[in-house]
Order: C-alpha cells, then sequence, then structure tokens
C-alpha cells in the first residue's frame, strides 16, 4: 500500500484555522459578564438544584438552644454589671435586677465576681455574664430566633426564588407576548381594546393590586406565581406590541399574505421568531423584578407561607431583631441584592448582544 503523505500547507492551514477557533472563544468567554454569572451560579443556581445535598441543617426545624447564633467570626463577648433592688432606667448598661440576676445565677449563665459571701446573690454584688454567644462553623451564618441554621434557609429560598421566577416569567411572558402580538397584527378595535386593559392595569400600584389579589384568593406558592403573573404581563404585552408593529410594515410579512400564509401562521412563523430576542431579554431583566415582588409580597405576610424558607420571610423574621442579631436580617438581604443587580448587568449584557442596532449591524 502507497503511504499517505500529508502537505505541510495544508497542516499549517489547519493550525491557523484551529488557532483561529481558539482566539474567538477566548476572546467569547472574555466578553462574558463573569462576576454577574459566578454569583447567580454560586448563589442562585447551584442552591436551588441541589440544596437538599448541600444544605448543612434542616430549612424548617431548629433548636431553641442555639437561637441567634451570630456567625462564625463573631466571638463571644462578657460583661461585668452590678446587681440592684431595682433597675435605673438611666443605668442598665452597668446595672442588673436582682430577680435577673439571680435567675442568670441558678441557670449557670453568670458568676459572682465579688460579693455572694453568703452563697446568694444580693444588691451591690457583681455579676459576669455571657452577652453575647459566639460563632461557629456549625452554623456559618449564624441561626435566627427558632434556631434554624440562616444558610441553610437561604439555600432553600434559592429554590423558590428560582421557581416562582420562572413560573411566573414563563406565564406572565407568555400571555403578554400573545397578547401583544394580536394587537399588533389585528391592530383596529382588538389593538384598543388590549392597550386600554394595559393601560388599566398598569395605573395600578403594583403591590397594592398583588395584596388585593391576594387576600381574594388565599397566600400560597401557587397563589403567588399567579399574583406575579399578573402583574408581569402588561409589560411583555406593550413591548412586544412595539415590536410586532414595525415587524409587520416588512416586505416578508406582505409576500406570506400574498403567498395565502394565514394569519396564525404568519405571527407564528414569521412574526414571533423575530421578537424573540426582545422577549429573551426582557424575561432576564424580569427575574430581578420578579424576586423583589416575591420578597415584599413575604415580608408583607402575604407572600410564600411560613415555614417556607422564602428571602421575603427571612428578611421578615429579622427586622425585629436589626440591633441584636442583625445576621438574621442581613444575610437574605444581600441575597435579594446580589441576585438582583447579578440579573440586571446579565440582560443588559444580553440586550448589548442580541439587539442589532446595538451591534451596529
Amino acid at each position: 500500500m502507497a503511504a499517505v503523505t500529508t502537505s505541510p500547507e495544508v497542516t499549517g492551514v489547519e493550525t491557523q484555522q484551529r488557532a483561529g477557533r481558539i482566539a474567538k472563544g477566548y476572546r467569547a468567554v472574555r466578553e462574558l459578564p463573569l462576576i454577574p454569572l459566578i454569583i447567580l451560579i454560586f448563589l442562585l443556581v447551584i442552591p436551588a438544584m441541589f440544596a437538599n445535598q448541600l444544605a448543612p441543617h434542616n430549612q424548617r426545624i431548629g433548636v431553641l438552644d442555639d437561637a441567634k447564633l451570630p456567625p462564625f467570626w463573631v466571638s463571644e463577648s462578657f460583661e461585668s454589671r452590678t446587681v440592684v433592688q431595682r433597675a435605673d432606667k438611666d443605668k442598665l448598661d452597668v446595672e442588673i435586677g436582682l430577680t435577673n440576676a439571680r435567675r442568670k445565677v441558678d441557670r449557670g449563665e453568670a458568676t459572682i465576681l465579688s460579693g455572694g459571701e453568703d452563697g446568694t446573690v444580693d444588691p451591690g454584688d457583681t455579676l459576669r455574664f455571657q452577652a453575647n454567644k459566639g460563632g461557629s462553623m456549625e452554623y456559618p451564618l449564624g441561626t435566627d430566633k427558632q434556631g434554624r441554621d440562616i444558610l441553610s434557609r437561604i439555600m432553600h429560598g434559592a429554590r423558590i426564588s428560582l421557581m416562582v421566577s420562572s413560573l411566573a416569567i414563563l406565564l406572565g411572558g407568555g400571555l403578554g407576548t400573545i397578547l401583544g402580538m394580536l394587537a399588533a397584527y389585528r391592530g383596529g378595535k382588538t389593538d384598543s381594546i388590549i392597550m386600554r386593559i394595559v393601560d388599566i392595569k398598569l395605573a395600578f400600584p403594583s403591590i397594592l393590586l398583588a395584596l388585593v389579589l391576594v387576600a381574594a384568593i388565599g397566600a400560597g406558592f401557587t397563589t403567588v406565581i399567579v399574583v406575579i403573573a399578573v402583574l408581569l404581563w402588561a409589560r411583555y404585552a406593550r413591548v412586544v406590541r412595539g415590536e410586532a408593529l414595525s415587524i409587520k410594515q416588512q416586505d416578508f410579512i406582505d409576500r406570506a399574505r400574498v403567498s395565502g400564509a394565514s394569519n396564525v401562521r404568519i405571527m407564528m412563523r414569521h412574526i414571533f421568531p423575530n421578537l424573540v430576542n426582545t422577549v429573551v431579554v426582557l424575561a432576564t431583566l424580569e427575574v430581578g423584578h420578579v424576586i423583589i415582588l416575591e420578597s415584599t409580597l413575604s415580608f408583607l405576610g402575604a407572600g410564600i407561607p411560613a415555614p417556607t424558607p422564602a428571602w421575603g420571610v427571612m428578611v421578615a423574621d429579622g427586622r425585629d431583631l436589626i440591633t441584636t442579631a442583625w445576621w438574621i436580617f442581613l444575610f437574605p438581604c444581600l441575597a435579594i441584592v446580589l441576585t438582583v443587580l447579578s440579573m440586571n448587568l446579565l440582560g443588559d449584557w444580553l440586550r448589548d448582544k442580541l439587539d442589532p442596532k446595538l451591534r451596529n449591524v
């Protein structure tokens, strides 16, 4: 058999093509919004998918003895106070009431530094007791007032936020897209009726309308999705109608009509594919809006019912303890802020990449 030889020119061309593909892939990676993607992957996607495997503790059940433990980097602190018969309101930072002092000593929560020669706590004695418990790696982000692990609840809360966002945007965005296309394509009375309904919907404050709907239907996971979808569809309808009106004037739509295509076929095969980029970008931007709506409803007690670990529920649990147990309030707030900010940055990047006008195409 004759030996097969490879031309040096062919090998050089293949090497250049391979190097070109590698360089193109490297440029594409560099253009990605890496920080928002990393935040979303590790704060939202991975916890939502693997919360049962990654969460170190049960998200619903806590240990009351471990209630209000601070994060692991906060060390325990001690205080010394003088026992008084009746606590002076102006000296609460240096004195402790007799009844409270005896209770702490009996429980082993305080020791007598001076006085107490008779073995009992008396006015004038000085006690040393633990002012704040120290954190531990068993609860890296601390615990709430019921002793539940905050990290575990944030992980499971990410699942709630992702599910609510996905289902509400799919339902509300789908309805708004259909109505927007129908209004733009049919025009006339159909357009007027749909747009007036959109105007009426947008005239109502979102939170007020959501509270009314929840009060009428009843709080619950399904209710939150339906309510948010009702709040979202008008945004999609207005944006999609504007895009569809410009697409409707294109020559390929006239050619489709001349060829005998039905109205449904024109909308689904010719108009909708040209709206996909707009719908995808709008959906990405609306994720942050949906998370804020869900958190707000949960915070007001009209969203996901307790003890389901929604981020808004966690914020509501910690609002009365901001000064004494700040971690209960802070970490769910940070999760909401970082997720919404990352989704908005990712939506802006997608808009720049998918919009031909912004790409100067």
